[in-house]
Formats: C-alpha cells, sequence, structure tokens
C-alpha cells in the first residue's frame, strides 16, 4: 500500500536540540541536534517504510498570521545560534539520504504538511505525519496519523482519530477549538484567559466548538466563566484561527513527486564519518550493497551441462531446501534467475535457470509428491515454476508460513529477517545484495550462486528449528493441516486468474464518464454558474457564499469541502449529494475502470490478482495487483463494476458462496450469549433480533431506522467499537451511542462478559487466540499508556472473532478444493473475497457443485450455532448476487 511519510523538521531539530546534550564533533561543529534528527530519521525510515517523503521547515520569522496577530509567536525566547548553524547540516543529511525537503516564505512547516497530507488523503494514500507540536493533531483522518515524539526524539506516540478521542473526547477538527479556548503560550496564541484545556474540554463536550461555546454563554457555568468568554469572544475567534493549519499552500509540486525508494550506505557514511556518528555507521555499514558484508562463506557448486549425471543422486535425499530467484517481487510477471538446492549435510548445488528448466532429473524430483521440499513462499515458488512448464510438488514445509504463524506481528518476513531472529546468522537481504529500484544491480555467475546458497542453508537450518517453535506454541495443526494446504490452493486459484470482459469494462467506462458529465451539468444547474467542481476554493464559494450552507469548518484562505463535511450538510441542499455522488463515480473511473483495465494479462485476457497469506495480523486473506477485495458494493456504479468479470469457458457460469454474518455467528459460539445462540439457531434477522432487545418493542414495531442502529452495534461490538464510534457512524450524540451499547450488553450479557474475560486472559498471556489456536501477540496489553492499552484491548476482543471467521473460510476452502478434486468435478476456485468465495463452472456442474459447496462450507468447525451460507450463480459476477 502506498504510504506517505511528513516530518516537521524544525520541531523535531528543536526536540532533538533540547533532547541530546550539546555535542560537537573533533573540528568544533555542534551535532547534537544532527545527531538526534539523524537518529529519528533512520527509526522512522525503517518502521514506516515510506513510499513518499518529504521534510518540511518553516522559511523564516514572519508568516501570513503575523498579519492578523503581529504578536503571533512573539514572546519566544530567541533561537540559540549553536541550533540555527546545525539546519543546514540537518538538510545535508536529508540530501545524503535522498529526501526531499521544502519551505516557503510566509508560511510555517505545518502548512505545507497539511496541505500535503489532505493531498493524500484526497488520493488514499496512507500518511504518517511526524512532529513534536499536538497543534497538527487536527490533520489526523481515517488515512492520516500522527506519530507525536515523546521522551527524547526517538519514541513517539501513535495518534490516529480513536486515540484522539481516547485522549480528549474530541474529533481531530476540535483541536482548533480547544487551541481557541485554551489558547498556546509556546505560539503566544491568547484564548480564553482563565480557561485551562480541563475547562476547555468540558466547554467543548458540551458545545463542540468554540462557535457553539459562544452561541450558548448565558447556560456557561459560573459568572466569571460567562463574564470571561463574553469578554473575550473576539480573541477565541481569532485564537482558533491562528491554530488552524492551512491546507492550501500554493505549491510547484504534488504528492505524487515525492517518490522515496531508499537510501544508499555509500552516500550516506561519508556524512557519518565527518559528522562523527560511529553508533550509526556501525547501523548502515551492513547494508553497503553486498560488499563487506561479515557472512558465512558457503562452499557452492554451479551445476554445468556436463556435471548433471553427477548430481543427480542428491535428488535421493530425503529433504532438500529450495529456492526459486526472481526477478521480482511479482511472481506472475517475474523471470526466474536461477534455483538453489542444499541438503541437511551441508551440499549446495546452484542451478542456472538454462540448464534447471530442461534437466529432466530435476523436473522428476520437482513433481514427486514423496520428495520432501522446504521451500520459503510456495505459493510463489509453485506459480513461478508453472509459469515455465514446471509443476512442483511434494512441498512440507514452508518457512514464510512458519514464521508468520510463530511471529504474526512481526513486519519483517524476509528470509533475512527471519534468519537473524532465530539463528543469529548474518544473512544479507535482497535490498543489500541487489540494491532498489534503478540502482538495482545483476547478479550472475558465481555471486549469483553464492547469495542463493546462504539462502537455502538458511531456510535448511530453520526447517527444525520453526518446527518446534510450532509444536511448541501448538500451532502445528493450524500450520500443516490449513495453511500450508492452502498455500497451495491459492497457488491453483492465482494460475488461473479470473476473466475479464475488456470491451464491456471499457463501455462501462463510458458510460461513468456519461454520468460524471451528466452530473457537472446537474451541479452547475443547481449552482447557477460554472466552476471547477474537484477545486476545493471554487466549491466553498459556491457552497458557502453563493448558497449560503452553513459553514463547519474553515481554513485560513477557505471553506472545507472534505466528505465527512459534505456529509452533514446533504440534507440541507441537493447539490450536495450530487457533489458527493460526482466525487464516488470519478474514483470508480480513475481506480476501477482504468486501474483494471492496466492489470489484465494480454495473454489470456484474465487478471491475476495475488493472495497474500503472511500479512494481516488477523490471519485474513488480503489482494495486491489488482486489490479485489477492495471493490465498492454500497454504490450501485460500484457493484456494477463485478459485470466485468465473467467465466474463461463458453456455457460457464460463475457461483458466489457468501457466508452470512459469520463474525456474529462466531461472537455468539465464542460468548456462549443465550439470547445470540437463540437467534441464530431460530434462524432469524439477528439485526431485527437485535432491535427488539435494544428498542423492547415487538418485531412489528422495529422501523428500518432501528434495524440500521442496531447492525451499527452489532458489528460495532465485534470490532470494540467506543461511544464516540458509534456516535459517528450513526451521526447521533456520544450520549444516546452510549446508552445503545449498554443496553445491547443488557440484551446480550454473555457478550459482555466474553469481551471482558478475553481481556483478562490477554492481560495475563500478552496474546489471545482463535479457535484453530491462531495466536496474537499484545505486547501493549499492560501499558501504563492508556492509548495503547486500550488499542490493545479491543484487538484482544476483535481479534478471536476476525480470526476464527478467516479460520473457517481457509479450511472450506482447502476443503472445497478437495472435494472438487474428488468429485472430479471441472469446477474451478477462483476468487475469496472477504466471507465469499467465487467458482466457475460448466452448467451441468451447476447443481452437484453447490450441493458440494454448501455441504463444506456449512460444516467446517463445530460450532454453538449454525454457518449459513447465501449461494447465487450468473453469466457475471454482479449477477450472483
Amino acid at each position: 500500500m502506498d504510504k506517505l511519510v511528513l516530518i516537521d523538521g524544525n520541531s523535531i531539530a528543536f526536540r532533538a536540540f533540547y533532547a541530546l546534550p550539546l555535542l560537537t564533533n573533533s573540528g568544533g561543529t555542534y551535532t547534537n541536534a544532527v545527531y538526534g534528527f539523524t537518529m529519528m530519521l533512520m527509526k522512522v525510515l525503517e518502521e514506516e517504510k515510506p513510499h513518499r517523503m518529504l521534510v518540511a521547515f518553516d522559511a523564516g520569522k514572519y508568516t501570513f498570521r503575523h498579519k492578523d496577530y503581529r504578536e503571533y509567536k512573539g514572546k519566544r525566547d530567541k533561537t540559540p545560534g549553536e541550533f540555527s548553524e546545525q539546519i543546514p547540516l540537518i538538510k545535508e543529511v536529508l540530501d545524503a539520504f535522498r529526501i526531499r525537503y521544502y519551505e516557503r516564505e510566509g508560511y510555517e512547516a505545518d502548512d505545507i504538511i497539511g496541505t500535503l497530507s489532505r493531498q493524500a488523503d484526497d488520493r488514499g494514500i496512507d500518511t504518517a505525519i511526524v512532529t513534536g507540536d499536538k497543534d497538527l493533531l487536527q490533520l489526523v483522518t481515517d488515512h492520516t496519523h500522527l506519530l507525536l515524539t515523546r521522551k527524547g526524539v526517538t519514541e513517539a506516540e501513535k495518534y490516529d482519530i480513536q486515540a484522539i478521542h481516547d485522549k480528549y473526547g474530541l474529533h481531530p477538527e476540535q483541536i482548533i477549538d480547544l487551541k481557541g479556548l485554551m489558547g498556546d503560550a509556546s505560539d503566544n496564541i491568547p484564548g480564553v484567559p482563565g480557561v485551562g484545556e480541563k475547562t476547555a474540554l468540558k466547554l467543548l463536550h458540551r458545545f463542540e466548538t468554540v462557535e457553539g461555546v459562544l452561541r450558548n454563554i448565558d447556560d456557561l457555568p459560573g459568572k466569571k466563566l460567562k463574564e470571561r468568554v463574553s469578554e473575550h469572544r473576539e480573541q477565541a475567534k481569532m485564537s482558533k484561527e491562528l491554530a488552524t493549519i492551512l491546507c492550501e499552500v500554493p505549491l510547484d509540486f504534488s504528492v505524487e513527486d515525492l517518490n522515496y525508494e531508499t537510501f544508499s550506505p555509500e552516500r550516506v557514511a561519508p556524512l557519518f564519518k565527518q559528522l562523527e556518528f560511529k553508533t550509526l555507521l556501525e547501523k548502515i555499514q551492513p547494508e553497503s550493497a553486498g560488499e563487506d558484508l561479515e557472512t558465512e562463506a558457503v562452499d557452492v557448486r554451479i551445476l554445468g551441462k556436463d556435471d548433471r549425471d553427477a548430481w543427480e543422486e542428491i535428488f535421493e535425499k530425503d529433504c532438500l531446501s529450495l529456492f526459486t530467484e526472481l526477478t521480482e517481487p511479482n511472481y506472475h510477471r517475474a523471470e526466474v534467475l536461477g534455483i538453489a538446492l542444499s541438503d541437511e549435510n551441508d551440499r549446495h548445488l546452484y542451478i542456472p535457470w538454462e540448464i534447471a528448466k530442461d534437466w529432466k532429473a530435476f523436473r522428476r524430483w520437482l513433481t514427486d509428491d514423496s520428495k520432501e521440499k522446504v521451500a520459503y513462499d510456495v505459493k510463489a515458488t509453485r506459480v513461478a515454476l508453472k509459469r515455465y512448464g514446471l509443476e512442483s510438488e511434494g512441498y512440507t514445509f514452508d518457512i514464510l508460513l512458519a514464521s508468520y504463524l510463530i511471529d504474526p506481528s512481526e513486519s519483517g518476513h524476509e528470509l533475512s529477517d527471519i534468519a537473524d531472529r532465530k539463528l543469529k546468522m548474518t544473512l544479507p537481504s535482497d535490498e543489500a545484495v541487489y540494491g532498489k529500484g534503478a540502482k538495482r544491480r545483476q547478479l550472475e555467475g558465481e555471486e549469483l550462486a553464492e547469495h542463493l546458497a546462504r539462502k537455502t542453508k538458511a531456510m535448511i537450518d530453520l526447517q527444525p528449528v520453526l518446527a518446534e517453535e510450532l509444536e511448541s506454541a501448538q500451532l502445528d495443526s493450524l500450520y500443516f493441516d490449513l495453511e500450508l494446504p492452502l498455500a497451495g490452493v491459492l497457488a491453483r486459484m492465482e494460475w488461473y486468474g479470473v476473466q475479464v470482459d475488456r470491451d464491456r469494462l471499457r463501455s462501462l467506462g463510458q458510460e461513468l464518464q456519461k454520468q460524471l458529465d451528466e452530473r457537472t451539468r446537474t451541479i452547475y444547474e443547481l449552482a447557477g454558474t460554472e466552476f471547477n467542481i474537484n477545486s476545493p476554493k471554487q466549491l466553498g464559494e459556491v457552497l458557502f457564499d453563493k448558497l449560503g450552507l452553513p459553514v463547519l469548518k474553515k481554513t485560513k484562505t477557505g471553506y472545507s469541502t472534505s466528505a465527512d463535511v459534505l456529509e452533514k450538510l446533504a440534507p440541507r441542499h441537493e447539490i450536495v449529494e450530487e457533489i458527493l455522488h460526482y466525487r464516488q463515480v470519478g474514483k470508480l473511473i480513475s481506480t476501477y475502470v482504468e486501474g483494471l483495465l492496466k492489470e489484465i494479462y494480454d495473454e489470456d485476457g484474465k487478471i491475476h490478482t495475488r493472495f497474500n497469506q503472511t500479512i494481516t495480523a488477523t490471519g485474513r486473506l488480503s489482494s495486491t495487483d489488482p486489490n479485489l477485495q477492495n471493490i465498492p458494493v454500497r454504490l450501485e456504479e460500484g457493484r456494477r463494476i463485478r459485470q466485468v468479470f465473467i467465466p474463461s469457458e463458453e456455457n460457464w457460469w460463475l457461483l458466489s458462496a457468501d457466508y452470512s454474518q459469520i463474525e456474529l455467528r462466531v461472537l455468539a459460539h465464542l460468548s456462549g450469549d443465550k439470547n445470540l445462540i437463540e437467534a441464530f439457531r431460530g434462524d432469524m434477522d439477528v439485526h431485527t433480533k437485535t432491535a427488539m432487545d435494544v428498542f423492547h418493542v415487538d418485531q412489528e414495531e422495529v422501523t428500518p431506522l432501528m434495524r440500521r442502529q442496531a447492525k451499527a452495534v452489532n458489528f460495532g461490538i465485534v470490532y470494540g467499537i467506543s461511544d464516540y464510534g458509534l456516535s459517528q457512524n450513526l451521526n447521533i450524540p456520544r450520549k444516546e451511542a452510549g446508552e445503545f451499547i449498554q443496553r445491547y450488553f443488557e440484551s446480550y450479557p454473555g457478550v459482555k462478559a466474553y469481551m471482558e474475560d478475553v481481556v483478562k486472559k490477554a492481560k495475563e498471556e500478552g496474546y489471545v487466540t482463535t479457535m484453530l489456536h491462531r495466536r496474537r501477540f499484545l505486547p501493549e496489553i499492560n501499558s501504563k499508556n492508556y492509548n495503547r492499552r486500550s488499542f490493545a484491548e479491543r484487538t484482544a476482543m476483535n481479534t478471536p472473532i476476525q480470526g476464527t471467521a478467516a479460520d473457517i473460510i481457509k479450511k472450506a476452502m482447502v476443503r472445497v478444493d478437495e472435494a472438487l478434486e474428488e468429485e472430479q468435478l471441472n469446477a474451478r476456485l477462483l476468487l475469496q473475497v472477504h466471507d465469499e468465495l467465487i467458482f466457475e463452472a460448466p452448467e451441468e456442474e451447476l447443481e452437484k457443485l453447490s450441493d458440494q459447496v454448501r455441504r463444506v462450507m456449512e460444516g467446517p468447525v463445530k460450532m454453538s450455532v449454525p454457518l449459513k451460507v447465501d449461494m447465487n450463480w450468473g453469466k457475471t459476477w454482479f449477477e450472483t448476487k
């Protein structure tokens, strides 16, 4: 997924300067701010792994805010010269790391960050903002989180929407209202005298905004507070404006221009030596592009054509590790560079690809199911070899899958990471050996052979260690009976691919474009003028100045027209609904029509997505290139995207089998709640049943609104939702949302008891498990930090539910695959999308296929409530719904 990191340069540099003692190198140059900044930078690069990046700096002392309030930041001490002289060095560090930095006269770093984060938000790019300034909390959205530095430089506290609510009880946009009332001494923002954070929060919890407080002065508690607020009302408004980050700075570049690949140790090392950063220099030295790496020597034999007969006996070994080196991560498009094999006697063989693909003994060994093979990423290996006509069987161990099951919270499962964690073995990473992007090196001959032999040696050494850990953690059944067989199932699914009607997709794109044009004309008519709908500034002028809609958010130079603002304004004027629809249709065209067209393979007219088996902490599958699990279903036009997915053969059909409310059924079983179990056993509509219990009404009295609210509560409980989260989902007061949740737990006491018990057990054991013993570790479950502890507690509640549902679906996939083979059906399993499996089959097999699929999917595990599968078939994926 695309990831942007924005760093508040001045904030981090200041924090580093004051957090570390005043350091100098032997030449007398001050370096403490540079050193602290660089430590933070390297940690962010390691943990966030950004695809785009920028560091923003303040350009000077005066900004546009000084025009309205000359005293802005007027009480700050003069910047120490020891700090100022380090800023150019920090920029040298950024140049060495090839990280772009930017400043603009008249604006602060906050404004640059705000502008770019909004651009990224509009494009669906996930963004991390690194700063020591709480003011930037106002920029947090569903796609943007804040890393707020604490305790020096390198420790940071993550703030998302929920964390802000947990700490302050506010939405991110209310941070400016908080500053408007309490002021900010560091920026010399006055606020309302005598109003501190505690009072300001109480006022905002009741009246939401500064304007809301000012409209209700007579209702404020205490005579003094009324007088202060009344006397300083204009100062409060001004303070709020001063605290508002401008998100429309005129930039001569966009977020798309901020690509970041990686840094070159050779480029950074000289500067580190000059600055005398010995510890940091040692940290980057192992990344020296495959040179001077202290790695164990491996005696590897490179197979020549004349050596084949002499090496055939290696295939008689009980077990060999096999590694297939590819030119790129997407194994559907990659070429094979070479093959390496290792045995338990420390013999290592490198087979050049031009020999391997035609070597009969090797091909026989690959297809022999009785010959045990240890691989890293079985699925990728199977698909990559099959592309060249080489079938492969007999995979008894997958290093990648084992590492993922044992350490699901670890971000690094590259072979080098696993070898380091489990064996303390120094194995160069592919990035260290090959480089990255345009600078990627080409290896061949002995250099390539040695690199691959180190991998297969690590794999043969890792196998018994990981096998023992799987057994001791009671993960061996999950591994050998589910995840390892599933890798083969997924490989077949990816290999088959799913057929796409390219002409229909283009036609749909044309239809959507016509809709977009019609929406444009309608919006112009309703506005009484033509304007750039995609321009927030012009749109804001039409909505708020011309049409007089109430202003919910305002920046220094205009109005906010974000999606959440428009959704709240939708009932007030029909133009708003048209604008929201315009945006949705535009996204469908760019993301799905144009995006899917790029992913269709010319060879077969199909899309071959990659199912990621080792990504999510809950065990759920995800997909990439393209992401077929993210096709929109709420909007009619979005659902029509599914029309382009069709059977790959004439007179074949697509069949959809979709689990009905699987997570709620899992919750009923795990909690043992009698009322919830009774609802599912009685085949009731569980949302209607919840509405009856929560609102204390009979079934015929349940309104659509009641059912919708009950549904939000049902699914919210699964995800550990708070009263704030529910209030946002339903657009109701937080107090009312809290009452819903309370009445839910009164109706389903078993659920409440289960949630409390699972958190208690997690605190004792440090992890939670699914029904099939999948583990998720929760290191923050006993944290003294409230936000981190609360997040871990919510994770403890929902992981057993989500993870068990994921395990059930995976188990069904494995058993369905076995059933198709046993019954000798031609039908194929093509896709897994959330709780849905998609098949293609000839018409004459549909009845038998549906019977088999229903039988298998409704019985993979024993539960106290029945699993239910909704099934349909049609000539397109759309028709199966």
